[in-house]
């Protein structure tokens, strides 16, 4: 009974046979049919935004000026490059040179002014002063969050807490914050600098 049912089922192998050799056959020689592939998906995540910076100079500048420009350019290109590598920030921020700006100053319309004083050409103040240019100080977000005293935001209170235990708060006052706001000159070192940027880039995410 076995060897009969084997028999009877043999044609239809050998009819399955050819037929998959005639496929093969009509199909053509060196002929690859390909899987078709699924379109790539698109990224969920948006490019990250850059800051961006330019230094208005003056077409014949003069001794001074060239110093200033060369003292600026060296602060702003090392803040600049802070603030990209360690946030997704963006603005285009216009930088000048204006000899009579007691210090230096940052507007959120994306202005940057140095005045004459050597001392202030430095990575802490171009980073401090592209702060005030995001909001810190100059926004209605600041005012919201800020304007109690203390930080009220809760992703740059988190950051702090992080940094400095969870009694730790960010304090508010005259445009500025503290700590790791870059004030002054004597607060500045590399890990300042890099606090400086993600709470200003959490402050960001809170709203300011």
């Amino acid at each position: 009974m076995s060897s009969e049912s084997s028999s009877r089922r043999s044609p239809w192998r050998n009819k399955a046979v050819v037929a998959a050799l005639a496929a093969t056959m009509l199909a053509g020689p060196g002929i690859a049919q390909a899987a078709p592939q699924p379109a790539p998906v698109a990224g969920e995540r948006a490019a990250a935004a850059t800051i961006t910076w330019t230094l208005v100079r003056a077409s014949n500048p003069t001794t001074d000026q060239q110093s200033a420009y060369n003292l600026i350019t060296t602060a702003m290109n090392a803040a600049v490059a802070r603030y990209n590598n360690l946030s997704d920030l963006g603005k285009t921020i216009t930088v000048r040179y204006e000899p009579g700006v007691p210090t230096a100053d940052g507007n959120i319309n994306g202005t940057i002014r140095f005045g004459s004083n050597r001392s202030y050409m430095t990575e802490r103040t171009a980073l401090h002063e592209i702060a005030h240019t995001i909001g810190v100080g100059t926004s209605s977000g600041w005012s919201s969050l800020g304007g109690s005293g203390t930080w009220t935001g809760a992703q740059a209170t988190a950051l702090v807490r992080q940094f400095d235990g969870s009694s730790a708060k960010i304090s508010t006052g005259g445009g500025h914050f503290w700590p790791y706001g870059l004030n002054y000159e004597n607060e500045f070192s590399g890990t300042a600098a890099d606090r400086h940027v993600r709470i200003v880039a959490a402050m960001k995410a809170d709203g300011l």
